[in-house]
């Protein structure tokens, strides 16, 4: 009798334009598993920018290829004025109102930096949320979760569709939560904090889901995957080495190594949080596991994530980015190879985008054996 594949996850990180890079990786998978209409991720869980591309494949979960067209189509053509606003008069009196605010002359303090409303009008334009329902119960898709972090409670939470046998979950400061999914819970999940205005659900404002995110694998198994596909948007850091910068950092390196710890950092820590509970799971004797009544199992997973510097990259295609936001960003740094990476979440334009597609396809090529042993329900590793 043939093995019953285990229900895979897709976890998809945040990162703003960072993003780019899964839409590679996931194009490479695409031709690595020849071309397949079926959805290969029962359970897709998104945070962020990640978030919307977790639903892009959600709502054409019955077919895969086509949702990743639908994604490289996108991404490739993607200008900064499809995400946020960055015509000179916004940006203008943008800048003027927080310089009155930081000068206590304004009467309302402003809600962000920037103004997104460009992406909800995309989201609710192009996405029809109605077919992810239509998918879960056609059994092609078993759940999709989009994380938020509440501004009120404090709380991570994860907002998901599923079967209705699913119920929610409550740990430290981690929420699951059965909803219908919407543009609302995608704009909050990446409403990037200070440059995006927070999202009102329910009685909540929520901002970027990777705040407070102390577990970011936790929802692809709370909603049962078996097996997990991680795409990350940096390059892992081994801690071995440091980098001698004796020059006082600008703004920018203070404000993306700020966004780099709520996007970054806990995936780190959860990955090698997953690797000790394999290894303790493997001396745990089946039998005892079963005498204690303790259903543990090994959960197999594929960390996928750029082979080079994003930062630097960035830093070669900051010129793509509008006149304006360039005279936003100068007086920070971020238009320094240094500060490349708070452009990098900011670099919604088509050659930044497209550079890292190709890279998320290289990568992903150069460990095929790896990626094409990870979808085979024989796997002799983790069977």
């Amino acid at each position: 009798m043939p093995m019953r594949p285990a229900p895979i996850g897709l976890i998809l990180t945040g990162g703003g334009a960072r993003a780019a890079y899964q839409v590679g990786v996931l194009k490479a998978i695409r031709e690595l598993l020849n071309q397949p209409r079926a959805n290969p991720f029962a359970i897709l869980c998104g945070t962020s920018a990640g978030a919307i591309n977790a639903a892009r494949l959600a709502v054409h979960a019955d077919h895969f290829s086509n949702a990743v067209s639908d994604m490289i189509n996108a991404w490739e053509y993607m200008q900064v004025g499809d995400v946020y606003r960055a015509d000179v008069k916004h940006i203008m009196r943008s800048g003027a109102h927080w310089l009155a605010a930081l000068t206590l002359f304004a009467r309302r303090a402003p809600v962000s930096l920037l103004d997104n409303a460009p992406l909800a009008r995309m989201l609710e334009s192009t996405l029809d949320a109605e077919r992810i329902q239509q998918h879960i119960d056609a059994g092609r898709l078993h759940a999709l979760a989009v994380t938020a972090s509440g501004y009120g409670s404090g709380q991570s939470v994860s907002f998901f569709q599923a079967p209705k046998h699913i119920t929610g979950w409550r740990r430290k400061q981690r929420v699951g939560l059965p909803v219908q999914l919407g543009a609302a819970h995608l704009l909050a999940s990446a409403a990037l904090p200070f440059l995006f205005p927070a999202v009102k659900l329910d009685q909540e404002y929520f901002g970027d889901g990777s705040m407070r995110q102390i577990a970011p694998i936790s929802p692809a198994l709370h909603l049962g995957a078996e097996r997990l596909l991680i795409i990350g948007t940096a390059q892992p850091q081994d801690g071995r080495s440091m980098t001698a910068y004796p020059v006082y950092p600008s703004l920018a390196q203070i404000a993306g190594h700020a966004l780099n710890s709520i996007f970054l950092d806990t995936l780190q820590v959860d990955l090698e949080r997953l690797e000790r509970i394999n290894r303790t799971v493997e001396l745990i004797p089946a039998e005892r596991q079963s005498n204690e009544g303790m259903p543990l199992r090994r959960v197999k997973a594929l960390f996928l994530s750029p082979s080079v510097s994003i930062e630097h990259m960035a830093s070669r295609f900051v010129h793509a980015l509008p006149r304006s936001i360039r005279f936003l960003l100068q007086p920070t740094g971020a238009l320094d190879r240094a500060g490349g990476t708070l452009a990098s979440y900011l670099l919604f334009e088509a050659p930044f985008c497209r550079a890292l597609i190709d890279l998320g396809v290289e990568d992903t090529m150069a460990r095929a054996n790896e990626v094409r042993a990870f979808f085979s329900a024989t796997d002799p590793s983790f069977s």
